[in-house]
């Protein structure tokens, strides 16, 4: 990439490089580059194209059609990430995407477990539903490993992904005001087509929550609090300090419209880890700090409380007392269950609770993993989503303001889906996105810096050439008188 690629700052007269590299003194972090100057946008990202299989992924996301082929019931999103699949895994292997990592074993692992934990307990469907999960899940990561590589990729797929709730936004304020979900509900008027089914929901704070285009209200909810971080921090440079804030706005209250507390956890929990950064940027040990704090935190809740810190944590994450009260009680008996099927799991099978609990429903994503497909198929997927935040989070990228800010804006965003995903479910078209935007963050580990440039690193041409001093000539300013120039002998 050019230089015209990324941005480069410098003190008047000083040499980035060197600032860059000299290790912080006083536990002081380094400055972020350009706080002694102006921004200047980037046009190379400014401009980037999305890669045109994101494209169409993101299309159908948006456009939830659904079709019959034959036998098989099949989604827009299915049929792009069914087509794709095998040469992805086989890029995958063949080192086309960067070498193997353990977060892709852990993935590929996770999926062969739940295959087995399936056959085990539902034969007879292990295939359908092993086949269409596996499309989800590991076509999504995939799709987002293979095909963001590099910074322009990625500066692309953020500008997309709040085009997109801008583009969604009137239908967005309809469906608050009316409940209609326009878009599934015109597509269900063509012939031969279908969609997403309906929700019927309560009415909250006075206003219909919006589904939009996804499978449930907390499902919108959650794709725009994916977009909030990016759209305040991806676009640092490329875009005005006012046009990040605008966006990062329009964007928060958007999914905040879903009147879920999932999504509007995930955002309070960015905005928390951004004010947290802006506050002690110049602390190198803030992140530590904060862990510290956590911890503490979750040792007096512990000692102080009669309920434990994670009952605490889910009543207060909830819009009533009543769906706290009933997601700890979901929790209670999902673990009873957990722990009376520990290897295989639960499979397809219904789970063991009260016969007054009427709804088989699981509010908590890591909780089912563990209930399905037992303590390996959560630790799986745990694990390989831990391992590559960690990842990520410990990338040094010292020397390059870009790749800095990128990574802030995605760790920000799966930091937030961490706690956001004890709250729900995902399925369908949102759990594919999911793991494609943690797929979409792997480059990161093999992104390489660049240098930053000196002061004098401008092209030779527009730097006024040397004159040599004469040897008679008198200096400027000199106490000294001027030598005799010498006679040639």
């Amino acid at each position: 990439m050019s230089g015209s690629g990324t941005l480069r700052y410098t003190r008047a007269g000083g040499n980035a490089a060197s600032a860059a590299a000299a290790p912080p003194a006083g536990g002081r972090a380094p400055q972020e580059a350009g706080r002694s100057g102006p921004f200047l946008p980037d046009a190379a990202l400014a401009g980037a194209k999305l890669p045109r299989p994101v494209l169409l992924f993101l299309i159908a996301i948006l456009v939830p059609v659904s079709f019959k082929l034959g036998p098989l019931a099949l989604t827009g999103v299915r049929l792009v990430l069914m087509v794709m699949v095998l040469p992805l895994l086989a890029g995958l292997f063949s080192g086309r995407y960067g070498r193997m990592r353990g977060v892709d074993w852990l993935f590929l692992a996770h999926f062969g477990w739940l295959t087995l934990a399936l056959a085990v307990n539902n034969f007879d469907r292990v295939i359908q539903q092993s086949g269409s999960v596996g499309i989800e899940f590991l076509g999504g990561y995939l799709l987002g490993r293979a095909y963001i590589r590099t910074r322009e990729d990625f500066a692309a797929l953020s500008h997309a992904l709040v085009l997109s709730l801008l583009l969604l936004l009137p239908f967005t304020l309809y469906e608050t005001k009316t409940g209609i979900a326009l878009i599934p509900t015109l597509i269900g008027k063509l012939p031969g087509l279908g969609s997403i089914t309906l929700v019927v929901t309560d009415p909250r704070l006075g206003l219909e929550r919006v589904q939009s285009s996804f499978d449930h209200p907390i499902h919108f909810g959650l794709y725009a609090s994916v977009a909030f971080s990016l759209a305040f921090l991806a676009f640092k440079g490329i875009r005005s300090r006012q046009w990040r804030v605008l966006m990062a706005a329009t964007v928060g209250a958007s999914g905040m419209l879903a009147l879920s507390s999932g999504a509007i956890l995930a955002v309070l929990l960015q905005i928390g880890l951004i004010g947290w950064f802006l506050m002690f940027r110049r602390i190198v040990w803030r992140w530590w700090l904060l862990v510290g704090l956590v911890v503490l935190a979750y040792v007096a809740i512990d000692l102080l409380s009669n309920r434990s810190p994670i009952k605490v944590f889910m009543s207060y994450a909830t819009f009533s007392a009543h769906t706290a009260y009933w997601r700890m009680l979901i929790f209670e008996w999902g673990m009873v269950n957990v722990w009376a099927n520990p290897v295989f799991g639960l499979g397809l099978n219904d789970w063991v609770r009260p016969a007054w609990m009427h709804s088989p429903s699981v509010d908590n994503y890591w909780l089912l993993m563990a209930m399905r497909y037992g303590i390996p198929g959560f630790a799986l997927v745990a694990g390989g989503y831990a391992l590559g935040l960690a990842q990520i989070m410990r990338r040094n990228f010292t020397h390059d303001l870009r790749l800095r800010v990128f990574r802030r804006a995605w760790v920000f965003t799966f930091v937030g889906l961490s706690f956001t995903l004890c709250t729900v479910h995902v399925w369908g078209s949102v759990y594919a996105f999911v793991f494609f935007m943690f797929g979409a963050g792997m480059w990161l580990l093999d992104a390489k810096e660049e240098a930053a440039p000196t002061a004098n690193s401008e092209p030779a041409r527009d730097r006024p050439e040397p004159r040599p001093r004469r040897p008679s000539a008198q200096l400027p300013y000199s106490r000294f008188p001027a030598r005799k120039a010498r006679s040639a002998k």
